[in-house]
This record gives C-alpha cells, sequence and structure tokens, in this order.
C-alpha cells in the first residue's frame, strides 16, 4: 500500500469519526429541546411529593394516580391537585369548586408562575386563543392579589381583576375520549407560547401521569355511561304529528329546534327528552321515545319515576301502549325493578365521588 492509499484512509476515516460525532451532538441537542418541551425529564420536580411546608401553602405541585375513589377536593393557596394512593386529593378548605371552571378531580392542571403582577385585560386576549385541545375544554383561573398586595382567593379571570398567579387546566375525558398524547403536547406547546408571552413559567406535570389519569377517568365514563329509554306504541292508526305537538305541550314539553322535546326540571336542567322518531316534515308517527340521561339527571330530582309517570299519562291520553326498545310491553313489575337498577347505579357514582346530574357528571357526560 502507497504513502497516499494510507493518507486517503486516514483521511476518510477522520471524516467518518467528525461525522459520527457531530450526528450524536445534534442528536443530544434535539433530545434536550424536546425534553423541556414536554418537561418530562428525569429531574422533574412534579414527580416528588409535596412535603409537609408546601402541605402548609408553599409550592405545591400536581401528580396523578389511577384511582376514582375520593375525588372530591377544594382549591384553597396553590390549588394543584395531590392525589393520594387512593386517588383522594388532599388539599386545604377553600371556596366550592362548583364556583370555578377547574375541577383538580377531572381536570389536568398547569400552573403558571408569572414575573410580575398580571392583569386581566392584559391577558384575556391570549387566554381566549387557547379555549380547547379537540374536544376538551381548556380553561383559566388566577390568584387575585389581595390586600396591601398579599394573595387573595383563587377567581375566574376577568377584566379589572390582577393576578399573582394563575393556572390552565384542560379537561381529562368525556364522552368521546380521553385526552391524548397529541392533544396534551399541542396543550403543552401552545401554553407555552401563551407563558413567554406573559414573562410566565408554566409547571407542566409528567404526561405519562397525565394519560394514566385521562385512562382511567373515561374509563369510569365508558362503565357509566347510560341512557334509559321507554316507548309510548300506538295501538292502531299512525298519530297525526299536530295532535302530538299539543299532547305534549299539555304534559309540559318544550319542543326545541331540531324537533325533539325536552322536560325541564325546574331548575334550568333537563329532566328527560322525548322523540316523534319521525322528521319534522313528517305528518304522523307511531311511537314516541321517552330518554333519561342517567348520570346527567339528579336522583333527588326524580327523572325515572317521572319519565314512567309520563309515558303513562301518554298512553291514556293518546290510547297507546308502554314498550321496551324490542317492542314488548313493559309491566309494573319491569318497570320498576328498573327504577332499582337506576338507583343502584347514583349509589355507584355517589361513591365515586361524582355524583349523578352535579356539575361534575355534566361536565364528563356531555350531551
Amino acid at each position: 500500500m502507497t504513502d497516499l492509499q494510507t493518507s486517503l484512509i486516514g483521511i476518510g476515516g477522520a471524516i467518518v469519526v467528525g461525522v459520527v460525532a457531530y450526528n450524536k451532538w445534534h442528536e443530544y441537542k434535539v433530545r434536550k429541546n424536546v425534553e423541556r418541551a414536554f418537561s418530562s425529564g428525569p429531574d422533574d420536580v412534579l414527580m416528588t411529593p409535596p412535603t409537609a411546608k408546601e402541605a402548609l401553602g408553599e409550592r405545591q405541585e400536581p401528580t396523578f394516580d389511577t384511582g376514582l375513589s375520593g375525588l372530591e377536593t377544594a382549591l384553597s393557596g396553590r390549588t394543584e391537585p395531590v392525589f393520594s394512593q387512593e386517588g383522594a386529593a388532599e388539599t386545604k378548605s377553600a371556596p366550592p369548586l362548583r364556583e370555578l371552571p377547574l375541577d383538580p378531580s377531572i381536570d389536568c392542571i398547569i400552573p403558571l408562575e408569572p414575573e410580575e403582577l398580571l392583569r386581566g385585560e392584559k391577558i384575556l386576549p391570549m387566554l381566549q386563543s387557547l379555549r380547547h385541545i379537540g374536544n376538551k375544554p381548556v380553561s383559566y383561573i388566577g390568584l387575585a392579589e389581595g390586600m396591601q398586595g398579599s394573595d387573595g382567593e383563587w377567581q375566574v379571570i376577568a377584566h379589572g381583576g390582577i393576578y399573582t398567579k394563575l393556572q390552565a387546566g384542560v379537561q381529562l375525558a368525556n364522552r368521546s375520549g380521553a385526552l391524548n398524547e397529541l392533544e396534551y403536547s399541542e396543550l403543552v406547546m401552545r401554553l407555552r407560547q401563551i407563558a413567554d408571552s406573559i414573562a410566565a413559567e408554566p409547571d407542566v406535570p409528567d404526561m405519562l401521569q397525565v394519560m394514566q389519569a385521562a385512562r382511567t377517568l373515561y374509563q369510569f365514563v365508558s362503565d357509566h355511561d347510560a341512557r334509559l329509554s321507554v316507548n309510548v306504541r300506538s295501538k292502531g292508526a299512525p298519530w297525526a304529528l299536530t295532535t302530538i305537538i299539543t299532547a305534549l305541550e299539555r304534559q309540559g314539553f318544550d319542543l326545541r329546534p331540531d324537533g325533539n322535546f325536552v322536560m325541564q326540571d325546574g331548575e334550568g336542567g333537563i329532566l328527560y327528552f322525548l322523540s316523534t322518531n319521525v322528521t319534522p316534515a313528517s305528518e304522523n308517527t307511531l311511537l314516541l321515545t321517552l330518554l333519561l340521561d342517567v348520570p346527567c339527571a339528579a336522583p333527588q330530582s326524580g327523572g325515572y319515576a317521572a319519565m314512567v309517570a309520563c309515558a303513562k299519562s301518554l298512553c291514556q291520553r293518546l290510547d297507546g301502549t308502554l314498550v321496551d326498545d324490542g317492542g314488548q310491553p313493559l309491566s309494573d313489575a319491569v318497570l320498576e325493578e328498573i327504577g332499582g337498577q337506576v338507583n343502584e347505579f347514583y349509589q355507584e357514582m355517589q361513591a365515586a365521588e361524582i355524583p349523578a346530574g352535579s356539575n361534575r357528571a355534566l361536565r364528563l357526560f356531555v350531551r
């Protein structure tokens, strides 16, 4: 082998080593950028449970567990949820969660630490740009400045407010599905952009923990996604829709633009639905279906009993018969048995601290 060949081999080897080294260095930079973007590095302080000092009001970070028992919690000071082994959120007492759009039991909450006080009118336009990820709502609250510069209470962010801290939250699940990795990644990326524009630092929970919490919550939603129906069928000729509408109005139903009817619960909510099973352009129908969205109807409203009573009244008024979805007659004994199952269902939801008809249930089981 000549000296020239040896030199060329040496130069070629040096070039290969240089290329490999550059690729390794570039890969390292990319990996670090990705770790920062999703805050999933091994030094993530969100993986560390809160200390006793943090429980007294100092910095307290969210972690997620897979349990659903003990979901009730309260917002106070820093209002991040801390889920125990049983899934119970352990925080100090505070204003009712119903008054705020964030619920640590069903939302992934991300604290934002601003470098200076923030005014509502300044940050609201930026926050409005991120209100949904997929079909999951995104909400915000702020810790209002109190007397003489002290911290006040957590509030919905509004014009005129001055806030020392912020929290963003995305709902973990609903009837359509659980929050997924792509949605969470998009949330983190867009939230970081907002945070940069208001000089705030987001504390992002670990993605694996969030995904586990989302899947667990969606499993609960799937297991309790119950709609119960009874049908009133004509014993003879079809009913004219004009006759039906008159009868339903006398029963107290309200007609919706989509052609369906709703029975109000007296408090602004819906007790149960009714469908004529035909298009608004039709002239008659043979079947009316009454539908109870079980997790969305509070037990104290008596939705099931009221729906059955209404169906029986319509049978008498319209000369119909009460049947199930298969067309089989529904006896009083069968209806009573179903009522017992509905009560057991309500007890399960109560035990999971997602009572049927509550604000929490209505958010999860969106219509």
